[in-house]
């Protein structure tokens, strides 16, 4: 046996000793653990996309619940009931804590609480106002009122009943806009139970009983470890352009990309990027309550911006066109809860407008003033004929010999004026009186 086989053997029989002890050792169980996301401020459709991608993970990594921290005015309602309908047929277990102290749900805020597995608020808190109104935060037509209140009605009681709270209290806050504090909505049946942080609600469910999916479901909390879910890109990105005042940038940042590429043709990337820029703001729009009349007023502006490029009208139509996007940009957000901040609104406005007016100037600068260069400045000046023109000859202008041609017969050394010029070949008429 040679050396190598001698000193193979045993490293083979030390490998196959620590495999079986290995394979016979059982593997390490991975620490139970409870997942949490944080909700603040507007429910927008970004938000709701990112409740349901957190019931969806929480169900991949084998969360025991998912722990939902709420602080919201309310939103839009299609965002609201998807968030709804992903919290009743969640897979795990969905406890929503209204919190910080401070925090609210309301309008919105108040369906979603009360589609949870476990509703839970902070001291300092409260629940309500429901009342269903316009993306404008003003009262819907009376007909459409009816219409919609009902259908809110409705929602509340279905979820009431299967949540098993107080279906009572839950119209009211939608039809008469009630609202409670911590400590009357859990009197009330509102909420299962009041904790002061996030660690004392935890230890409080550990060993609560309660229903879901049709089985009866007790919660442990005991040695699980709080894992905050961050949300995706994409969330992100839903939930910063379904900001107001984003939004109000995205929209005026595309206006003027697309003015400057089309004032100045050729330059691609202003145009690329405002087409980007409008692309995103149309989105947020979409998700956001805006007066389309003050758009409307907008792009009137940015029209008598451009009709000034083409008709000197002396900055009055430039001044209509600042007067324009001001007047629109302060009515695009009628909803007092949801405007542009005046911080960003009146600086922004005031910009834009200077960018317009300013472009639009050069532009109408560029477009009057004469070519300094080439045959076409010859267009105006006199000279002299060299030889009979009929109706070709020659011509003396601004110290050049010029091939000339002309409708009427004139003479040798006689005035003339140049009136036209093509492919280097003057047109010129005589000069009476030479």
């Amino acid at each position: 046996m040679t050396m190598a086989a001698k000193q193979f053997i045993p490293l083979s029989a030390f490998l196959l000793i620590c495999a079986l002890l290995f394979a016979a050792h059982p593997a390490k169980a991975a620490r139970p653990h409870i997942n949490v996301i944080d909700l603040k401020g507007a429910i927008n459709p970004g938000v709701a996309e990112f409740v349901q991608d957190a019931i969806r993970r929480s169900e991949n990594d084998k969360a025991r619940f998912l722990i939902i921290l709420l602080d919201t005015p309310g939103g839009q309602m299609s965002s609201m009931r998807d968030i709804c309908e992903s919290i009743l047929n969640s897979p795990v277990p969905v406890i929503v804590y209204v919190y910080p102290a401070g925090a609210r749900a309301a309008s919105a805020g108040v369906f979603i609480t009360e589609a949870a597995d476990i509703a839970a608020m902070a001291p300092g808190t409260n629940i309500g106002a429901a009342h269903p109104v316009s993306g404008s935060g003003r009262d819907l037509p009376s007909t459409m009122a009816k219409k919609v209140l009902s259908d809110a009605l409705a929602l509340a009681r279905s979820i009431a009943a299967e949540r098993g709270r107080n279906a009572q209290w839950f119209q009211n806050a939608v039809k008469n806009s009630v609202s409670a504090s911590a400590p009357e909505a859990f009197k009330l049946n509102v909420i299962d139970l009041i904790a002061d942080n996030l660690p004392a609600l935890v230890a409080r469910l550990d060993g609560w009983q309660l229903e879901h999916a049709g089985k009866t479901v007790v919660l442990k909390t005991a040695g699980a470890q709080l894992r905050t879910l961050s949300p995706t890109a994409r969330n992100r990105l839903l939930q910063i352009i379904g900001n107001p005042d984003i939004a109000y940038l995205l929209m005026m940042l595309g206006l003027a990309g697309l003015y400057f590429e089309f004032s100045r043709p050729g330059v691609v990337v202003p145009g690329v990027v405002g087409s980007i820029c409008l692309i995103l703001a149309l989105y947020a729009m979409r998700t956001l309550p805006v007066d389309y009349a003050a758009i409307l007023i907008i792009l009137v502006g940015i029209v008598f911006f451009i009709i000034e490029v083409k008709i000197p009208t002396h900055g009055v139509l430039s001044l209509g066109g600042v007067a324009c996007v001001l007047l629109g940009s302060f009515l695009l957000f009628p909803n007092p809860a949801r405007r542009v901040e005046l911080s960003v609104l009146l600086p922004t406005s005031a910009a834009i407008s200077l960018f317009f007016a300013g472009v639009a100037r050069l532009a109408f600068k560029a477009m009057a003033a004469r070519a300094l260069t080439g045959p076409e400045t010859l267009l105006g000046m006199t000279g002299k004929a060299v030889g009979v023109i009929d109706p070709d000859g020659k011509v003396f202008v601004n110290g050049e010999l010029w091939n000339a041609g002309a409708e009427e017969r004139i003479e040798k050394d006689q005035r003339i004026e140049v009136v036209g010029v093509h492919n280097l070949k003057l047109k010129v008429k005589r000069i009476d009186g030479s």
